[in-house]
């Protein structure tokens, strides 16, 4: 646009052909040129029924057969002359097109009307009334349509009309001798609401090329707004799960070395303390997790691989996670199961975290009461349900809940350590995997949070029964076993020696694969292997894990690391490995290692691990 055009109001009604943008114009020009080359054409037609009146007449009918015949060869130089346009019109930029041949519609129109005027001079006074008349009301009505279909480059239409009907109306004192006082003002009246009619016609067309063009800037700057966010969004997502390793390596040392002070604490005074430092670094690895969580679904690094998912030792598996948590907290933690029969076609990971998500949300807003966890068939389909006797969500906020970072007032007075991403993670999880999910509620009196999901069919299936030697033990039972861990990090490797010290396990912790193999040739026998994918050394965790488990084929093992999108890992959990991510909280790996190690209470063996806790135990 000009500088002029861009100092006018906002507004289609006074746009101008030129305002518009260069495809705009050529547009409106085809929609000209289409319609001039049709009426050129179809002249030719008009003027035969003429020539063959004039001469039933008796009359001398060559001059009208030379125009007429005159048509039919201009019909041919525009016929040519199209098939030329439309060639430019599609290897040409819209605006040379418009360039070269908008002058050449301009003379075409004005050549087009002068003929049609011609005909009336080729009749004027040698022709009955009736034969003039007729020739007027056809004009007037070539006049017509082309008023509209002229119309889009109003500038062509007015060299056409004008010339045309313009000429006719002139030329009305020779064509109507006797009454051309009746005609002439009709025919100037006809000029009036037909220009009036084309002119409306033309801003028709204008406004909507503008609002077409209007359309297609919105839709372009909707795009790019959309690349450019979506860019962005993928540079965070990016950015968190690259650094993902090294952001959790000092959250994972924390957790370990936290619980390995308090197993060996003794003073009453130091147990707030700890206890408050070991609710903050959880809350830290809650929302670490929410947001990677919420990073890998966004970035599409999180696959979903829907399958028949067994609910019952899931929930129990769920229950344990959090039946220490509930009894420190003084809540009942109730589980009601269907008995083996649920079977739901769900991603096993997508489902796990959403169900962790929604106990973590009602264990952290009720303060007193209890929490259920349940299943139950609802048409077709199995409802997984928590439900608490917390402070309940308003009915204004129960949309926003599932808004990530979004939480309600009444939540920051009860528990400020909540960052509002678990809701958004079950959000997202439920829909990639197609499931239905929503909440009821009051406030004050609790909610119920439920996550909808359809049955699998499947024609045999083992009943899901929990192996009760599967539950962990008490949390100050000790452990007995060894465990190899290969750590790069120092501080992590002191940390998994303190806890698992603290644990009552014999522990060797070392930073590359000749360090462990040192230590098995050494004489070390591990009950258990952890190692961690990325090491400095450029070794593969996976498969250094691989060979300790061949030399070591009494051991299970697991991998460990704060990736997430590692094509090895993946392959690890293909072929079936144990894969954990870091942060892993302590009572997890806790329950891990009693289902993989042997329960021990003797304190002698302690003694034998560390003498310096036996000594603070005493």
């Amino acid at each position: 646009m000009t500088a002029a055009t861009q100092r006018k109001p906002a507004g289609h009604a006074s746009l101008r052909f030129e305002e518009l943008a260069a495809e705009g114009q050529a547009r409106l020009l085809d929609m000209t040129h289409n319609r001039l080359v049709f009426g050129i054409s179809i002249i030719p037609f008009v003027g035969m029924p003429f020539v063959y009146w004039k001469h039933q007449l008796d009359q001398n009918a060559w001059g009208l057969l030379v125009w007429t015949l005159s048509y039919f060869v201009g019909l041919t130089a525009v016929r040519l002359q199209y098939r030329n346009y439309r060639h430019d019109r599609d290897r040409s930029e819209p605006a040379a097109a418009i360039a070269k041949w908008l002058p050449v519609i301009l003379r075409m129109a004005l050549i087009h009307g002068l003929g049609l005027a011609a005909l009336v001079a080729v009749i004027a006074g040698r022709v009955p009334f009736e034969f003039t008349l007729l020739l007027y009301m056809s004009l007037a009505a070539v006049m017509a349509a082309n008023a509209t279909h002229q119309s889009p480059v109003f500038s062509a239409f007015k060299r056409f009309f004008y010339a045309g009907w313009g000429g006719c109306t002139l030329l009305t004192p020779w064509a109507f001798p006797e009454h051309w006082h009746l005609i002439m003002p009709l025919c100037i009246s006809y000029i009036i609401s037909i220009h009036r009619h084309s002119s409306i016609a033309h801003r028709f067309f204008l406004q909507q090329i503008k609002l077409e063009e209007d359309s297609k800037r919105l839709a372009e700057d909707y795009r790019r707004a959309k690349e450019q966010a979506e860019a962005a969004l993928y540079a965070k997502n990016r950015f968190l799960t690259t650094a993902a390793h090294d952001l959790r390596q000092p959250v994972h040392a924390m957790s370990f070395l936290i619980e390995s002070i308090s197993r060996r604490n003794r003073d009453p005074a130091l147990r707030p303390a700890l206890l408050d430092l070991r609710q903050s670094v959880q809350s830290v690895t809650q929302m670490f997790n929410s947001l990677l969580d919420l990073s890998r679904i966004e970035l599409g690094a999180q696959p979903v691989q829907l399958q028949p998912v067994a609910m019952d030792p899931l929930m129990a598996d769920i229950a344990t996670l959090f039946r220490e948590e509930a009894l420190a907290r003084n809540i009942q933690l109730r589980l009601r199961t269907s008995r083996g029969k649920a079977l739901v076609n769900a991603d096993p990971l997508l489902l796990r975290q959403s169900m962790i998500n929604l106990m973590q949300n009602a264990l952290r807003y009720t303060q007193r009461g209890g929490v259920l966890m349940a299943v139950r068939r609802r048409a077709g389909q199995w409802q997984f349900e928590v439900w608490d006797t917390g402070v309940g969500i308003a009915e204004a906020d129960r949309q926003r809940v599932y808004s990530p970072f979004f939480r309600p007032e009444h939540a920051w007075r009860i528990d400020n350590a909540g960052h509002g991403l678990g809701l958004a993670v079950v959000a997202r999880c439920a829909d990639l995997m197609g499931a239905s999910q929503g909440l009821n509620s009051r406030e004050g009196l609790g909610s119920r949070f439920w996550l909808r999901l359809p049955a699998a069919e499947v024609n045999e299936r083992r009943a899901s029964v929990r192996d009760r030697s599967l539950f962990p033990v008490g949390g100050d039972t000790l452990l007995q076993g060894c465990c190899l861990v290969i750590d790069d990090e120092p501080q992590v490797r002191s940390a998994w020696e303190s806890l698992l010290c603290a644990w009552g396990i014999s522990a060797v912790c070392v930073a590359s694969a000749n360090e462990a193999f040192a230590a098995v040739e050494a004489g070390f026998t591990p009950d258990a292997v952890f190692c961690d994918q990325r090491l400095r050394s450029g070794e593969s965790g996976f498969e250094l894990l691989q060979a300790l488990l061949e030399r070591c084929p009494e051991a299970a093992g697991a991998m460990i690391s704060g990736e997430f999108d590692s094509p090895a890992l993946a392959q690890a959990e293909q072929e079936g490995y144990l894969v954990l991510h870091k942060p892993l909280e302590p009572e997890a790996l806790y329950i891990l290692l009693s289902r993989l190690l042997p329960a021990s209470a003797e304190m002698s063996y302690i003694k034998k691990c560390c003498p310096e806790s036996s000594a603070n135990r005493a």
